[in-house]
């Protein structure tokens, strides 16, 4: 089974201490790159988060964010008694200092730095739900990410398997093209109306053989294809691999291109290039 790198997943949970949401979006990388954006009070969590991440995917680039909306108190307001004396009674003082200064607003002196005491929930529950709600948004995106990985080796299967069908039309043709490479031989000797010398005939029947010998490249095509099989069927990342076996499939058939002095040859040749250039595309996309 092969996996894809991109997916997206979002998941949702409520409590007492509030409402949090996770998104996360997953596209194609090098290596596992996550980046984690998470309200301060629950920054604790990055090590668990990283953790548990890496334990489920392989490469990638994640972004994790998660928005919390801590749920508003509906306590009478707490206030400092002490600091609240405090705050007036250098208030009165800065008054006789300065008799012009207005009163100070009663709103002012709440909003001072520590008159008002805030009713924080408790977050610890928050933390245990952002954890469960994070595991949820993680194998919803693996879920998606498998899922894509399936169409994406159903592709790969149906094109490498294209690949092969056009080696072996090469194969079955080459006898046809030394034949016709041999009587064009012979047909330019006839033009020159000269007997060729003894064993020139064999040496350049030899050297135009050696120019269309391309079993070795065929062979080589066959063995590629069935590394590909065993790649998909590995329950491993493989996308390193499958990059690498693209480099030698196309390198085979540019050399088969090359090598070409028949026109299917050619055709066939060139029909692989664009196979084998559509699943590199799909391959950069796998895990």
């Amino acid at each position: 089974m092969i996996r894809s790198m991109t997916g997206f997943a979002r998941t949702e949970a409520t409590g007492d201490w509030g409402e949090l949401s996770w998104e996360l979006r997953a596209v194609n990388h090098r290596y596992l790159d996550v980046h984690l954006r998470l309200p301060d009070e629950l920054r604790s969590l990055e090590p668990s988060l990283r953790q548990r991440l890496s334990r489920r995917l392989g490469r990638g680039k994640v972004e994790c964010t998660l928005r919390l909306r801590a749920a508003e108190s509906d306590k009478a307001l707490a206030i400092d008694e002490e600091r609240l004396a405090a705050v007036v009674a250098a208030s009165r003082r800065v008054a006789e200092a300065a008799p012009e200064a207005a009163a100070p607003d009663p709103l002012r002196l709440l909003q001072w730095p520590g008159v008002l005491q805030e009713n924080v929930p408790d977050l610890e529950a928050g933390a245990g739900a952002a954890l469960d709600a994070f595991d949820r948004a993680l194998a919803e995106l693996a879920a998606m990410r498998e899922a894509e990985g399936d169409r994406i080796e159903t592709f790969l299967r149906e094109r490498s398997a294209l690949v092969a069908d056009l080696a072996e039309t090469v194969r079955e043709r080459l006898p046809a093209v030394r034949e016709a490479w041999r009587e064009k031989l012979m047909a330019r000797l006839a033009e020159i109306d000269a007997p060729a010398e003894g064993g020139r005939l064999e040496q350049e029947a030899v050297i135009v053989a050696q120019r269309l010998d391309v079993d070795e490249e065929l062979s080589r095509l066959d063995s590629h294809v069935q590394a590909l099989e065993k790649a998909l069927a590995m329950d491993e990342p493989v996308g390193r691999r499958l990059d690498f076996l693209m480099q030698e499939f196309n390198r085979e058939a540019n050399t088969l291109t090359s090598k070409s002095q028949d026109a299917e040859v050619t055709r066939c040749g060139v029909e692989m290039k664009v196979l084998i250039e559509q699943m590199r595309e799909q391959v950069q996309n796998v895990e």
